[in-house]
């Protein structure tokens, strides 16, 4: 086990603890793990020469399972006489040496410094049940009685399911108290509670190591295989073992139940010291599959997590349709790191897969990895930055389908390509090749839509005047620069940051027929409406920061009735407005479809990506939708054509003209 998990849901804490200790009540179990659970930990802090004191012993067999490996300095005290003669008479004959005496372990009568041990497996957990006054005072004297009878160096080591109020009184007292504080996690214990329970809780060994001059706080955890991890706060310590836990009551969920009436889940994997998640993992469950039979993972190459299959619930249910399994983990791989081979991933993802899995497929080995091939596939960053607006973002470059691409992504949604260029080898002024962008690839299908409507409106044979709203990598304003020779385009963009970005990474050529306006694009309208500036065509093609209101473009300020009005009247007479809507909320694009009738005469909608995605072209002359349908079908024709002639030919590649004409249809 190799990976952390983090859930992205919201689980009740309150609701884990009360279903654990309700089944805990039905059944006797040993839910902390025996010896052999338990010994690979133990042997680690414990030595065979250390005098060790095993608080609140219980009948546990453990302390016997020590004796007879070797251990012979074993004391063991329980507050109940009646447990104390039982395991005297028990152990008198087999094992003599194994002292067990009837103690209160918060008014030991030892001397001090005695132990180099103390164990308390389940001991603090039963000692405090909740954080009423009177149990913390206990606890407290149990504590203190602790530090007084362990040596310098000597080690508490307690094996505890953590519930959070123990956890934090744990914290509030060892680290302050000049011990070294280390939590690790035994997933032997929790297998064993798999397999023979149908589900598990975490179960933690905390060691604290008594120093008498420690210069500075120690807090490590080791939840996974390999060195500990250094913490560097309590909070940090308290985040970690929630998560954990939390990510179990996942596994537990999904192991009894489908996940189909919730659509998926979703968590990450992280490797211990990393910054960002390694992967991210959706499950999906088949509807109406009673009792899933069939189980895979689907890994993503990198460069491939943005695709619309993959970074969209409705992609990932057709992928789940398409891999024809009642269950599917699809694991994308996080942009931020590098990835060798199928094999190793494969290595390092099985264990968290297989705890993903649904009741009678946990235990079984062999669980297929299903991908689009054997290539895990590639990404580098060429470029990171801050902007004041959206946030960190970066530009990386990316190998798919035989090409390169370079994307710019947004940190704070990184499933969501900004802007995509398509390289080419060019030569410089020095004669030297090098990797620019392909101003003839218009990687967004929307940007051709739009594209249409321009060369729909405009005369290519004069010099006619475009605004378009809104930046990013620049790759329709390069596009449309290039294709018409004569168009006078200004882009106005509010974040000056992108337009270094589309001026160095995606090679926006900046002339007289290319203007960047950096300014707010409402302000920027209402002050060309007071002007009385015309344009012949206005575009639309910006995203929403806020995601809380359902829409992604645009964001809703630029759909306000004064806004529309100020667009028209920037029009010219027989100019455009084309706006990309991009909302899944039906009632809120219905209400913006309802604003556009309002101030202009007519209006066509153009759906794309099933009818998330769509292009709306608003109108101040009154047309019927059949004539814009037979305009934009001449006009795709002859944007072809021109592109062609401006040799821009991979724009054939990038747009299937002759699907384009077949599905093309209008919403008035």
């Amino acid at each position: 086990m190799n990976l952390l998990p983090k859930t992205h849901e919201e689980f009740s804490h309150a609701e884990y603890w009360n279903t654990f200790f309700k089944k805990r009540g039905k059944k006797a179990f040993e839910w902390y793990g025996e010896y052999p659970e338990l010994c690979e930990i133990l042997l680690k802090y414990i030595k065979i020469k250390d005098d060790i004191l095993i608080v609140g012993c219980g009948n546990s067999t453990l302390s016997m399972s020590l004796y007879d490996v070797g251990y012979r300095n074993i004391i063991n005290i329980d507050i109940s006489h009646i447990v104390i003669k039982q395991m005297q008479d028990i152990n008198n004959g087999a094992r003599p040496d194994l002292v067990y005496e009837h103690m209160d372990a918060t008014q030991m009568s030892y001397p001090n410094e005695k132990f180099s041990v103390v164990l308390d497996k389940g001991t603090l957990d039963a000692l405090m049940p909740d954080s009423k006054e009177a149990t913390v005072s206990t606890v407290d004297r149990y504590f203190k009685e602790i530090t007084r009878v362990l040596r310098n160096g000597g080690r508490y080591i307690c094996i505890s399911l953590l519930q959070e109020h123990i956890l934090r009184k744990l914290l509030s007292y060892f680290p302050t108290s000049g011990f070294m504080f280390r939590i690790s996690r035994c997933h032997e214990a929790e297998s064993k509670a798999r397999m023979e329970e149908g589900s598990s809780v975490p179960v933690f060994v905390v060691i604290a190591t008594k120093f008498t001059k420690l210069l500075q706080t120690v807090l490590e955890v080791a939840l996974v295989d390999g060195p500990p991890e250094r913490l560097s706060s309590m909070d940090n310590m308290i985040s970690a073992i929630l998560s954990a836990q939390q990510s179990v009551l996942i596994c537990n969920s999904l192991h009894k139940r489908s996940v189909a009436d919730v659509g998926e889940i979703s968590l990450d994997l992280h490797r211990p010291g990393d910054k960002y998640p390694r992967y991210t993992v959706y499950v999906l469950d088949q509807p109406r599959a009673r009792g899933a039979k069939t189980y895979g993972a689907f890994l993503v190459p990198q460069g491939k997590e943005t695709d619309w299959l993959f970074s969209t619930k409705e992609g990932r249910q057709q992928v789940l349709k398409s891999a024809q399994r009642d269950r599917l983990a699809i694991v994308t791989l996080r942009r931020e790191h590098k990835f060798e081979k199928w094999d190793a991933l494969k290595a390092e993802l099985e264990d968290c897969v297989r705890n993903l899995a649904p009741a009678g497929l946990c235990g079984k080995t062999n669980i297929p990895f299903l991908s689009l091939g054997s290539d895990v596939g590639d990404g580098t960053t060429c470029y990171e930055g801050k902007s004041d607006i959206s946030g960190p973002f970066v530009v990386e470059e990316v190998k798919k389908d035989g090409h390169e691409f370079r994307r710019l992504l947004f940190l704070n949604n990184p499933y969501v390509i900004q802007s995509e260029a398509r390289l080419k080898q060019a030569k410089s002024r020095r004669g030297k090749m090098k990797k620019v962008a392909d101003p003839g690839f218009l990687a967004c299908e929307h940007h051709i839509h739009m594209s249409v409507g321009v060369n729909a409106v405009i005369d290519t044979k004069e010099p006619e005047e475009i605004m378009i709203i809104g930046l990013g990598g620049g790759g329709l304003c390069m596009f449309l620069h290039q294709c018409f020779p004569k168009l006078r385009i200004t882009a106005v963009e509010i974040d000056n940051a992108m337009l270094k970005v589309a001026t160095e990474y995606f090679n926006l050529v900046l002339d007289d027929r290319m203007k960047v306006e950096i300014a707010d694009g409402i302000r920027f309208i209402k002050d060309a409406a007071t002007h009385e500036k015309k344009y012949k065509a206005i575009l639309f093609d910006i995203d929403s920061k806020d995601t809380t209101v359902g829409m992604s473009c645009p964001p809703k300020q630029f759909l306000e009735m004064s806004v529309l009005k100020a667009v028209a009247m920037c029009l010219t007479r027989n100019g455009i407005f084309i706006l990309n809507l991009v909302s899944r909320d039906k009632s809120l694009k219905q209400k913006a479809k309802d604003d556009l009738k309002s101030v202009f005469q007519s209006i066509a909608c153009y759906a794309i990506q099933d009818k998330v995605n769509e292009i709306v072209i608003c109108s101040m002359e009154k047309s019927d939708p059949k004539e814009w349908a037979n305009r934009l079908k001449v006009a795709i024709t002859d944007l072809s054509k021109q592109a062609t002639a401006r040799k821009l030919s991979s724009f054939r590649e990038a747009f299937d003209v002759s699907a384009f004409l077949e599905s093309l249809s209008a919403e008035s």
